[in-house]
């Protein structure tokens, strides 16, 4: 194989995290490669809050964390914390703005913006990027290592940050590689799985309410005990079930099933209700126009396409008899429906749906303190490709960039 090129630091994959670990061990001295397999990095920083690219949240604790053990990532946090990372991007030219649930966002209003500036830093510092360089393999010669591309192309590095992301949104680059490049290392992989993703359940009549939304609530059941649950807008779906609320929930959900465990939904359609004071409306309600067919009477009330599945749920074959003719054991499962809707949960859609990875390499084997190997000395990671993966909101661009530039320093530190 030819000898590419000779680097300090060579970073394995060109996303948030491996950006950021690049610009900080350049900041700190060193000579650094990125290798990215795409043909420009920062592909998924583009797709990140819906184009906006949800920098990070003012309100992070550690409990936004996720994983076997989510105090590893205190550290790095710390180090690189949200005003930190605010300020750096301040420096590099994003102006910022907080929004509802204390989301960071650029005032552009564009992702472009925050990978134009991280790019121009890249150029600026030095930093090599060499693109379309698909890392097959690396291996430890002594003290150096030597990156092999697929292409046959190779680089011999002092340092090796793998920032390779995880599994999840295949379609903008990520393949698990770097769990690959890890367990080839001796590391032990937790067995990876799409969160932040969309909940496929078990119900007959999701085609007749595809595309219904409402502000409920949402909750995980596992042998009849709520471990999670989640308040906000809930869009039934032909496959189940989608909305922010879900989205959070499914990393719990994922948990459990990676267990082999029965996991329920239980969702409440009218959360700003208690179910007596439901009770009592309803009750009230029908009895207003007790001439009015049942379905026809919950009109302005739900969804009218919900309507006649909620009254077949709850065990009413005929939904157009008068109103005023229902019984109260028939009301109080019509009050069940709408407050405790239970659904087996089936798994949850694929990783293309996904937008972050949970699981990965285990933190147990990794330095919290510099996130080098210790397994291999020079050896460092950084983003999604550790088993640390946050809640929705910006908690998962803020572990890109707090792990990336910790691996980073604490890589060109030792050289």
């Amino acid at each position: 194989m030819s000898v590419v090129s000779l680097t300090r630091v060579a970073v394995i994959g060109g996303g948030a995290a491996g950006i950021m670990a690049a610009i900080a061990a350049r900041h700190a001295g060193a000579g650094v490669t990125i290798l990215e397999k795409n043909q420009r990095v920062g592909k998924k920083i583009l797709a990140t809050g819906n184009g906006r690219c949800n920098l990070t949240n003012v309100g992070l604790e550690i409990t936004n964390y996720h994983g076997k053990d989510p105090e590893f990532a205190r550290e790095a946090l710390s180090r690189f914390n949200v005003r930190k990372t605010i300020d750096f991007f301040e420096y590099l030219g994003i102006t910022h703005k907080v929004e509802d649930g204390g989301k960071v966002f650029p005032c552009s209003e564009q992702a472009s913006s925050v990978l134009d500036v991280m790019r121009y830093e890249l150029d600026e510092t030095g930093v090599k990027v060499i693109c379309e360089a698909d890392v097959k393999e690396i291996r430890k010669n002594g003290r150096e290592f030597v990156v092999n591309l697929a292409d046959g192309r190779a680089i011999h590095a002092d340092r090796v940050i793998i920032a390779t992301g995880g599994k999840a949104a295949p379609q903008l680059g990520s393949n698990g590689s770097g769990y690959v490049l890890a367990e080839n290392f001796g590391h032990k992989i937790i067995k990876p799985f799409p969160a932040l993703v969309q909940l496929k359940l078990a119900a007959k009549f999701l085609k007749q309410v595809k595309g219904i939304k409402f502000a409920g609530y949402a909750e995980i059941i596992v042998n009849n005990r709520p471990v999670a649950g989640a308040r906000g807008e809930i869009l039934f779906a032909e496959y189940g079930v989608s909305g922010p609320p879900i989205l959070s929930l499914s990393r719990k959900a994922g948990e459990y099933m990676q267990k082999n465990q029965k996991v329920h939904l239980k969702l409440s359609l009218i959360d700003y209700l208690s179910g007596r004071k439901l009770e009592e409306y309803l009750s009230r309600r029908l009895q207003t126009r007790p001439e009015k067919p049942l379905a026809f009477s919950f009109v302005g009330f739900i969804n009218k396409r919900l309507a006649p599945v909620v009254l077949r749920e709850a065990g009413i074959a005929d939904a157009n008899k008068p109103a005023g003719r229902i019984t109260a054991g028939e009301l109080g499962n019509i009050v069940r429906i709408l407050k405790d809707w239970r659904f087996e949960i089936t798994g949850t859609t694929s990783w293309l749906n996904a937008q972050v990875s949970a699981g990965g390499v285990d933190v147990a084997e990794v330095n919290a303190q510099t996130l080098e190997s210790k397994i291999v000395s020079g050896l460092y990671f950084a983003g999604e490709v550790l088993d640390i993966d946050g809640d929705c909101g910006g908690f998962n661009l803020q572990w890109a960039w707090s792990s990336g530039y910790v691996a980073g320093e604490s890589a060109a530190a030792r050289l």
